[in-house]
């Protein structure tokens, strides 16, 4: 039987690109996209999607092209995670945060053809270009997306992008290998330079399947755009909407208002955000609290408090991780029927570990990586987290050091140290650079933070090591607080409610009170920019104490850094 041969009947290459087909076959008159007064059906959608594609051939838009777009979550965003790949071409979404310097780094070192920009964006990709004419830098075609409302003066060139659709005509692609690259996404850099993270069209299929199974998304869901597109790829949900029918509820921004004004309107059911998504939900009025939602999150575990009030609102949230070289989400906390019965802090600290692996990883595991053993399944012993599996990404673009580097022995090499429990469960206890190792001891960032979060009036908080003559380091934490902490709180309640909830050598020796943490454009705290303050810092012993008012040592500007790379081709 293992001589039998494979025939184009059951073999057939995997892409997420298929979603579309089948929606517009099977859901055809379903609402596929809403936003502002503009709606489609997936029959629509299906026919722009193709026209797109037809338009990128006629530019001469070929395989392995990169096509960049600069957008905010609006219908052309969405059309392009179909579009641009039935071209054959790779998508590079872009974060519409970034600095032109590092629009243009990016720009360069992907060597995109193409760039969609949206009118909201056209002053930043200009500036961008102007970076790449300088340096000689062959610039990508631009096609600007317009809109009714958008100001006059915004025009780049002579393309717009529903002028372009219309040119396009019918269009026939097939995915001829499953391992073709789909999409090419920047690292945000919190710690290094970015790196290009290329996601093959097997990879992108398996991950979306796996997530829409494991956070149970039915029939027809009406999903709310609050995470970027350009994150991940919304952590595959582009490409997830459309396997299920579902209705894709598409806004410009993430402000309070907007975000009810749509959950009311379009009945929404499902929704992906990171937490510092949360503070913003909760700035909603009494008479703004809304029916269940399913709130996918990513990052840092939400503290307990913060679980508590925002499920009281009506959110239920399920936690994840995941990073761009996984395809997104790579772990989901699964919920046990059982953990209902159980405490309500309890089951808070449950739903903070990350959990088990997406379906479509081999395996995930923590290991000694010097010797590539497994851990003990203890819940306490230390190790870093890797992956395995068809969808982790292809590799770093045009960096094979890098790509080298990530993977030992089949493993991927997330960074992340981490313990798993006796259920099998996973929990994040650090990035592997974040360990504070105080007299031999080590002491993990993100237990010492959820207890910071404890505090009432801590809104923001991230700890990093503070070097000291005596242990050589020790905790230092920086802390943002609620607009009624401000003027109640100081240094020593921080430290007192730490000496009552956690053993003494883990204990902040200092509290940096800041207006606002820094942040990657994506949200992640920069770590780095605080341990270089920390660095600063005279040492204190703990017997004094100092408060400190900081200023934001750094704006989400300064987070990526030209990457240098030589030229080669996609992976």
């Amino acid at each position: 039987m293992d001589k039998l041969p494979k025939c184009g009947a059951n073999y057939t290459p995997l892409s997420p690109i298929t979603f579309l087909h089948r929606a517009a076959a099977v859901y055809s008159q379903r609402t596929s996209i809403v936003y502002k007064s503009t709606k489609f059906t997936w029959k629509q959608t299906y026919d722009r999607c193709l026209r797109l594609a037809s338009s990128l051939r006629s530019l001469n838009i070929t395989k392995n092209d990169v096509v960049s777009v600069l957008a905010p979550n609006i219908p052309a965003m969405y059309e392009m995670h179909f579009g641009v790949p039935m071209a054959g071409a790779v998508l590079n979404t872009i974060n519409t945060r970034l600095d032109p310097n590092n629009v243009a780094t990016i720009l360069r070192h992907s060597e995109a053809k193409l760039l969609f920009v949206d009118y909201q964006f056209v002053p930043l990709a200009r500036q961008a270009l102007e970076h790449l004419a300088a340096d000689g830098t062959k610039l990508p075609v631009v096609v600007v997306i317009d809109e009714i409302d958008a100001p006059t003066g915004v025009r780049m060139g002579e393309l717009e992008y529903e002028q372009l659709l219309m040119s396009g005509g019918e269009y026939h692609h097939k995915v001829e290998d499953e391992w073709d690259a789909i999409a090419l996404n920047y690292t945000s850099g919190t710690t290094s330079a970015p790196k290009g993270v290329v996601y093959s069209h097997r990879g992108a299929y398996l991950s979306t399947i796996s997530l829409l199974l494991q956070w149970g998304v039915g029939n027809e869901p009406v999903y709310l755009w609050s995470l970027p597109m350009f994150h991940c790829n919304g952590w595959t949900f582009t490409w997830g909407v459309a396997a299920r029918g579902g209705t894709n509820v598409c806004i410009r921004n993430t402000a309070p208002a907007e975000m009810y004004r749509a959950i009311a309107e379009h009945k929404v059911t499902h929704m992906c955000c990171a937490p510092v998504l949360f503070n913003i939900m909760l700035e909603a009025r009494p008479e703004d609290r809304t029916s269940r939602i399913e709130v996918l999150t990513g990052g840092a575990p939400p503290p307990a408090a913060l679980l508590e009030r925002i499920e009281e609102m009506g959110f239920h949230v399920t936690h994840a991780y995941g990073m761009t070289e996984a395809t997104g989400p790579a772990l989901v906390c699964e919920w046990m029927a059982e953990w209902d019965l159980r405490p309500v802090e309890e089951r808070a600290e449950l739903k903070a570990r990350q959990g088990i692996s997406v379906l479509s990883l081999e395996d995930v595991d923590v290991k000694d990586t010097k010797t590539m053993w497994s851990v003990p399944r203890d819940g306490r012993s230390l190790g870093e987290v890797v992956l395995r599996g068809s969808n982790v990404m292809k590799g770093y673009l045009k960096n094979s050091k890098d790509t080298a580097e990530a993977f030992k022995d089949g493993w991927f090499l997330t960074g992340d140290v981490g313990v798993i429990h006796p259920d099998g469960y996973l929990e994040i206890k650090d990035r592997s650079k974040d360990v504070i190792i105080s007299g031999g001891e080590n002491i993990s960032s993100v237990e010492l933070e959820t207890v910071l979060y404890r505090h009432p009036m801590v809104l923001e908080a991230a700890v990093v090591a503070m070097p000291h003559a005596r242990w050589g380091e020790t905790p230092c934490a920086f802390v943002s607080l609620t607009k009624g902490g401000q003027v109640n709180v100081s240094e020593e309640d921080i430290i007192s409610h730490c000496r009552s909830n956690m053993a003494r050598f883990m204990v902040p020796k200092k509290v940096v009170f800041m207006d606002e943490l820094p942040k990657t454009s994506t949200g992640k705290i920069l770590k780095f920019k605080l341990r270089e303050t920390a660095k600063e810092f005279q040492e204190i012993s703990e017997k004094q104490t100092q408060v400190t008012i900081a200023k934001n040592p750094c704006t989400t500007q300064d987070t990526i850094q030209n990457t240098n790379h030589k030229p080669a081709i996609l992976i």
